[in-house]
């Protein structure tokens, strides 16, 4: 593949190819060797983006009536856990015209409903599918049994959401372009919403516990809070407007001071290169409390959000942190449009421990 590159905040990113694309390719190669009885070094394929991949081929072998090989997935600059592994296709001829796709070892099963597939079959979306289909198609019209397989698939799938989103056992076939552009937001947001849609198929449309990461899971636990929970990260807007809008009766909040004092301002995409207004939520109410303009202007210096939050406490002023809870769900709650929305929300420290509105 000659490298395409992107710009993104101003660095030139290089772009990649999804597991889909090495499915596809793999099974192409696979058909190809089976059917001039020899190996293929290089294949061809084409990717729903429209941009034409010609991929190295990798673990060629032929034997009576069957031939595999793999290609090498190749996430460009997108920090991706399947970057580097092989992702292999076994092929057979059929004779009868049908194309008939599964996955072998590494390669996740859907456990759940609600996905792209059905209870019990390989977690290889619809995409990929039809490139692979297409391409084998294009060696010939006989039909394949095709089996796709990553023997570290199960390995890197510990690395990956998709246990939270119901698939087990390896990792899924993924990619609706063919290609991996870089540092996208866009599947980040989509695996929340899928951790979201398995909530309700499961549990139902009762309280939902949300948190940004691993700490906030925690706190839960030690606060003996019983019920689902979803890490949103920094996308705290597109997940409580789309838990919201699928009708789910209320929800819970708990995250580091760090974070939740920007949404007690008003950010709800609290990532540090969106903004970064931690000492401006301190000061705003602080300054709601009366504070001096001394102790406004010692938190304005301060680094952190635990540091602020010491010099508040130091200085009397330890009930800020409630203040802030109780501002992030009047915050969520004007997002919402819906001033009656019951939402919760709990704010911990590191360092001083865990606040409620």
């Amino acid at each position: 593949m000659e490298d395409i590159y992107i710009i993104k905040e101003g660095k030139e990113l290089r772009c990649g190819y999804t597991t889909g694309s090495c499915a596809a390719g793999a099974a192409k190669a696979a058909a190809l060797m089976l059917e001039r009885n020899e190996a293929v070094e290089y294949i061809q394929i084409d990717t729903p983006a429209g941009i034409p991949l010609r991929l190295k081929v990798n673990n060629q072998e032929i034997r009576e009536g069957w031939a595999s090989c793999s290609i090498t997935k190749d996430g460009g600059d997108d920090p991706d856990s399947t970057d580097g592994m092989e992702i292999h296709a076994l092929v057979k001829k059929r004779g009868d015209g049908l194309n008939v796709i599964d996955g072998g070892q590494g390669i996740g099963r859907i456990m759940r409903k609600g996905l792209f597939g059905n209870v019990g079959e390989a977690a290889i979306n619809p995409v990929p599918r039809q490139m692979i289909d297409k391409e084998v198609s294009e060696v010939s019209k006989s039909g394949y049994d095709i089996t796709i397989y990553a023997p570290k698939g199960e390995e890197i799938s510990c690395k990956t959401y998709n246990k939270n989103i119901g698939i087990e056992g390896g990792i899924s076939i993924i990619g609706t372009k063919g290609i991996v552009y870089p540092m996208s937001e866009d599947a980040l947001i989509k695996t929340i919403y899928l951790e979201v849609d398995m909530i309700e198929e499961k549990y139902g449309k009762d309280n939902i516990i949300l948190v940004p990461g691993n700490y906030g899971e925690k706190i839960a636990d030690s606060l003996n809070m019983k019920g689902p929970s979803v890490k949103m990260s920094n996308y705290i807007g597109d997940t409580i407007l789309y838990i919201y809008n699928k009708g789910f009766k209320s929800m819970t909040i708990i995250g580091h001071i760090g974070k939740l004092s920007k949404l007690s301002i008003g950010v709800f995409n609290t990532h540090s290169k969106i903004c970064d207004g931690r000492m401006e939520a301190f000061v705003y109410y602080l300054a709601l409390r009366g504070a001096s303009i001394e102790l406004l202007d010692r938190i304005n210096i301060c680094i952190t959000a635990e540091e602020a939050l010491g010099c508040c406490i130091e200085a009397g002023y330890g009930k800020i942190a409630g203040d802030m809870a109780r501002g992030c769900k009047d915050r969520i709650r004007k997002y919402l449009k819906d001033e009656s929305y019951p939402v919760e929300v709990i704010i911990f420290s590191m360092e001083r421990g865990v606040f409620m509105g």
